[in-house]
């Protein structure tokens, strides 16, 4: 399953409330039970710490692929986590979750929960890992690398026009971004206009009649199977007509996970916008020239 998939469903899934941090260990043992949470633990050098992932961790990230695979993120094995000894287990709340949190705390295992749903989420979570882990520094300096990578981006979408856009997360049925989410924030930060944000859900099912009636310049991909994404929006003639911007297929891996690689997501996006502004511009420019020349006797 790809991070496309895993953002739809941890975001789909009610939330717990957020866990304080135990004090921080220089070496616990780790067990992360979310492909988010491993890439961050990666990123900030706490990878030997890592004793056990979930399958989806496993699967998507190679670094992690021969550690012990504990399950999947809301059906994970008990004796499994038990088995590895660790000092934390770590993972993004959700209703399905609960009760295993209750049953591993009963049994002295302490539980760090970070949501990931919003940006300021996401770098709470780097930051709060950093610090459990023994690498506050690495952590700060990564969230560092992520803020300004998003203040670039603002200072530079000033300059452009911002075309009305979707992210679509999955296609049938059709997910997409809406209010709330980093991605959300992202869309702003790279200079559009999220017309999902109308829908309080950070990431809402919609029907094929709201996109078409929406009519987005911009359509951004980010579903699974990017090569049958030309078939498919070519069953829809309106929809291309309206997007002048194109529909622009989006690595999901890099650009819709919420882990530490926010700073080359928003600058991938940004720079994806522009291009999409400047040749909308050079269109409109050759028609007029078109235009002129055919004009004059």
């Amino acid at each position: 399953m790809r991070a496309t998939a895993i953002a739809i469903a941890i975001a789909l899934a009610p939330t717990a409330s957020l866990a304080a941090a135990p004090a921080a260990d220089p070496s616990p043992r780790v067990v992360s039970l979310n492909p988010s949470l491993t890439a961050i633990l990666l990123a900030i050098g706490a990878g030997p710490n890592l004793v056990g992932v979930d399958d989806w961790s496993a699967r998507d990230l190679p670094a992690v692929g021969d550690l012990p695979k504990v399950g999947g993120l809301f059906n994970p094995s008990v004796e499994g986590i038990l088995a590895l000894q660790p000092d934390v287990v770590v993972w993004v709340p959700s209703a399905q979750q609960r009760s295993l949190r209750e049953r591993l705390e009963s049994l002295g295992v302490d539980v760090l929960e970070l949501e990931n749903i919003s940006l300021a989420q996401v770098l709470a979570s780097i930051e709060q890992l950093g610090e459990r882990v023994g690498r506050a520094a690495a952590a700060r300096q990564r969230v560092r690398a992520i803020r300004q990578a998003w203040s670039r981006a603002e200072v530079a979408a000033r300059q452009r026009p911002h075309p009305r856009a979707v992210m679509v997360l999955q296609r049938d049925p059709l997910y997409v971004v809406g209010r709330g989410s980093f991605l959300d924030e992202m869309l702003r930060a790279a200079g559009t206009v999220n017309l999902a944000a109308e829908f309080d859900e950070p990431y809402p099912r919609v029907g094929v009649e709201w996109l078409i009636a929406a009519a987005p310049e911009l359509i951004l991909d980010a579903a699974p199977d990017s090569d049958e994404g030309p078939a498919h929006w070519a069953r829809w003639p309106s929809l291309a007509d309206a997007a002048w911007a194109g529909v622009v297929q989006v690595p999901p891996d890099m650009v819709t996970l919420p882990g530490p690689d926010l700073d080359r997501a928003v600058q991938w996006l940004s720079a994806t916008v522009a291009d999409s502004v400047a040749r909308r511009a050079a269109d409109r420019a050759g028609a007029s020239d078109t235009s002129g020349a055919t004009a004059r006797p």
